[in-house]
């Protein structure tokens, strides 16, 4: 089973990803396939560079081919994204400050990056 997780309440990145999924993406024994991640809000801290999670998780997706995304709008509003609000929802805002392979999008552009291997379920934490 494929699935794509949504980071979507106060720390469920710190919490829910970084005790739980992350240890088991690590150890092989999560249970899915992960294909994507899409963060929102200030679940986006744990995606900086240095970041402890951040940095385990960055090398997990490379390893498994997981999407990391991180809401265009969330991280112009908090200095992790390269654009203006006029660029959000258009592909157009950069991830800045986060760990190698994190994409800054909107909900376009996780259909478009998933849709190559569209998760069966999408969980949203």
């Amino acid at each position: 089973m494929k699935v794509a997780y949504v980071f979507a309440t106060d720390m469920s990145a710190t919490y829910k990803l970084g005790k739980m999924i992350l240890p088991q993406l690590e150890q092989g024994v999560h249970g899915a396939q992960v294909v994507g991640m899409m963060f929102f809000d200030d679940n986006l801290y744990v995606l900086r560079k240095g970041d402890p999670i951040g940095e385990r998780l960055a090398k997990v997706a490379k390893a498994q081919n997981i999407l990391l995304m991180v809401c265009d709008r969330c991280a112009v509003e908090r200095d992790l994204g390269e654009g203006d609000f006029t660029q959000c929802g258009f592909g157009q805002v950069k991830a800045r400050g986060l760990v190698e392979g994190v994409v800054a999008g909107c909900f376009p552009q996780l259909y478009k990056a998933l849709a190559g291997s569209p998760p069966d379920q999408v969980i949203t934490l």
